[in-house]
């Protein structure tokens, strides 16, 4: 499996020269991971940032009823980690699973921390990265507050309709934060409407 898929989002972050940008990619390891499969499990220390190439991984924390809650569900072209782990080397505070098989390259936390020191390619990458999951999840958290339920659906219709034919839709229901009852007649009402 090549690389390339590093080097395009590398390149569509920042602009690097193309030999920085081979560097920057040659830290990075090529792993796959089977459907149901945890990539990172709460209270595991994150030695590994991911970022997925094909697939769908989500995250989750398990409630105070025992109910599995997904946070996020993370789509190809993005990083699948717990960052505050990685950087902090504390436990991790959720859960990742793959919903799909899944093709992901990683970079290790020494291989990251070297590419900082050394390149300042890698430090704007990174920073562009961490800025992008801070928006991620504001955006995340404002929308369960100003958006109704058919909001937040067609939020997610509108920016990753494949999610629909790959994940299941109890994941979906509990990451919209909406039974499966509700995201069913939602879909039922929208679909009527020729939406």
């Amino acid at each position: 499996m090549s690389k390339s898929a590093v080097l395009d989002y590398l390149k569509s972050l920042i602009d690097v020269p193309a030999i920085k940008g081979k560097l920057v990619v040659s830290r990075f390891k090529h792993f796959e991971l089977k459907k149901g499969e945890m990539l990172l499990a709460e209270g595991q220390v994150s030695r590994r940032a991911h970022l997925l190439v094909e697939g769908y991984i989500r995250s989750f924390v398990v409630d105070s009823e025992g109910e599995e809650v997904t946070t996020s569900i993370i789509s190809p072209q993005a990083f699948a980690n717990d960052f505050l782990s990685y950087f902090k080397g504390e436990p991790a505070k959720e859960n990742f699973q793959a919903i799909t098989d899944c093709k992901t390259y990683y970079i290790g936390y020494d291989d990251m921390q070297f590419a900082f020191h050394n390149m300042p390619e890698f430090r704007e990458f990174g920073r562009m990265i961490l800025t992008m999951n801070y928006e991620r999840l504001h955006e995340q958290m404002l929308s369960m507050i100003k958006h109704s339920a058919e909001e937040r659906y067609l939020s997610l219709l509108e920016k990753d309709p494949e999610i629909f034919q790959a994940v299941p839709l109890k994941i979906i229901a509990s990451y919209l934060n909406i039974t499966d009852t509700s995201l069913s007649r939602i879909r039922r009402e929208v679909s009527k409407r020729g939406g």
